[in-house]
């Protein structure tokens, strides 16, 4: 299928979506319970983990993501085999931390021998005769909902087949079935609808499932507690989604991650499965930069990487903006000059990627797409480069969030700034989209009338535009 910008937008957030949340929930699984509001990627947990990385949760899903980009068809048993292989190898090289019910399928597998996905799938079944539905399966599960963003018999298949490979239980088939399914028609419709997928299942459970679906929906997040079991970890995701469905836009993220943690128990997890639908509803537009370029983990990636799988994945290539390639644009004037507002943030272009140590810079905000080699010579510190997705068109269709990114962005920059960094700020000719978002920040930081002629005169030209008159009516 053909998809527009802003699906594409969507199909991005998903696995990044899945990292934050699961970043965001590691420090507190299973301990004392937080308040709604204070979750913080401070890492710790039961890792322990560095702030800002994701844990096992994110580390499977990357496996599922590796194998479905580099071409496996995971409706065969030769994709299955390639997921299988890669969790055997994560659980070797990686793995932070592990599932009783995981661990002992896969050194089962290890000691057989026979097709890995056969293999495992019969020491699954095995499990599942025992009564064993544990959350391992569901919390890896949304990215199956890019495998064929055209077909829900499709996503439903694979997402039982990857589902068994390590938990076959009829629950634990049934909840991956309907959170892959509700992760695809956020990324095509734009919608969450959670039970889109009770057809896809069969009859006789789905009057369990609706009832299920209705406890999620009636009874408070926090009757969900015990949440290492399947079922009530997909009432606890989607419980905290529902509840809080009042607020409009993407601030819904940060508050159903809050909301959906502070139920407390198996934290992370419950975060990563909520995170993953979320960000494919709101897309990487509608996530908080902040939070993407602070993610990372195994194996060595951080969000811009996420976002690049998922994009894979969905497209059947690799997206540009995060292969390995140089994005630079044959015409990129130099500028790197101070804010107005304030000269500790340097408003540049592309070009100005490759000077940030003559011009002191310490992080970078790009507004453009930039390759690795772009990354490289910045040469910036570790999750101190954050990319903000923003597309520099007249189209309205085009940017989903276009208000709250502006305004996201600017908070991305006060971030940096209250950490002592000097920022540059970039897009690539500094025409559109670096100028909206240096009017957002000193809207943000109240700098008082007459900012839009100080940083048309700071660039050095009159700027228009509908990023520009977005910007210029915020009230943040």
């Amino acid at each position: 299928m053909r998809f527009t910008s802003i699906q594409k937008d969507r199909a991005g957030g998903v696995l990044i979506g899945q990292a934050i949340g699961d970043a965001l929930g590691v420090p507190y699984e299973f301990g004392a319970p937080i308040s709604v509001g204070e979750a913080a990627m401070i890492g710790g947990g039961l890792g322990p983990y560095a702030p800002g990385e994701w844990s096992d949760d994110t580390q499977m899903a990357i496996c599922i993501a590796q194998a479905s980009a580099d071409g496996a068809d995971l409706r065969t048993d030769a994709g299955l085999d390639e997921v299988a292989a890669g969790f055997l190898r994560w659980q070797t090289r990686g793995a932070s931390d592990i599932g009783i019910q995981t661990s002992r399928v896969l050194n089962v597998a290890r000691k057989s021998s026979g097709p890995l996905a056969d293999v495992m799938t019969t020491a699954a079944r095995a499990a599942a005769r025992e009564g064993r539905a544990g959350n391992g399966a569901l919390m890896r599960t949304s990215v199956v909902g890019l495998v064929d963003l055209g077909d829900p018999e499709a996503t439903a298949d694979v997402a039982a087949r990857v589902s068994a490979l390590t938990h076959a239980d009829q629950r634990c088939i049934d909840s991956c079935v309907l959170w892959s399914e509700a992760v695809r028609v956020a990324v095509v419709e734009g919608r969450f609808d959670i039970r889109a997928g009770l057809s896809l299942i069969p009859e006789p459970r789905r009057t369990q499932w609706r009832e299920l679906i209705d406890q999620a929906e009636t009874q408070p997040p926090s009757a969900f507690d015990r949440n290492g079991f399947t079922v009530t970890a997909f009432q606890a995701a989607w419980s905290a989604i529902h509840a809080t469905r009042h607020i409009e836009g993407p601030d819904q993220v940060e508050a159903a991650l809050q909301t959906v943690i502070a139920i407390g128990h198996d934290t992370d997890t419950i975060a990563a499965i909520a995170g993953g639908l979320l960000g494919a509803r709101y897309g990487v537009s509608g996530l908080p930069s902040d939070l993407v370029r602070r993610v990372n983990g195994w194996p060595g990636l951080r969000g811009r990487d996420l976002v690049g799988l998922a994009l894979a994945i969905a497209t059947g290539s690799q997206e540009p903006q995060y292969s390995g390639a140089s994005m630079l644009s044959n015409y990129s004037p130099s500028l790197g000059v101070p804010h107005p507002d304030d000269c500790e943030v340097i408003l540049g272009t592309e070009s100005n990627l490759s000077r940030c140590g003559d011009l002191g810079v310490t992080a970078v905000v790009s507004l453009s797409r930039i390759g690795e080699p772009e990354l490289a010579a910045a040469g910036v510190g570790s999750g101190k480069h954050a990319e903000v997705w923003l597309i520099d068109s007249e189209n309205p269709a085009k940017n989903a969030h276009l208000a709250w990114t502006l305004t996201d962005a600017a908070r991305t920059i006060v971030a940096l700034r209250d950490q002592g960094e000097r920022v540059l700020v970039h897009c690539v000719q500094a025409e559109h989209r670096t100028p909206a978002v240096a009017l957002a920040y000193s809207r943000l930081r109240k700098a008082g009338p007459g900012a839009e002629a100080r940083i048309e005169e700071a660039i050095g030209h009159r700027v228009d535009g509908l990023l520009w008159r977005t910007a210029c009516q915020l009230n943040i």
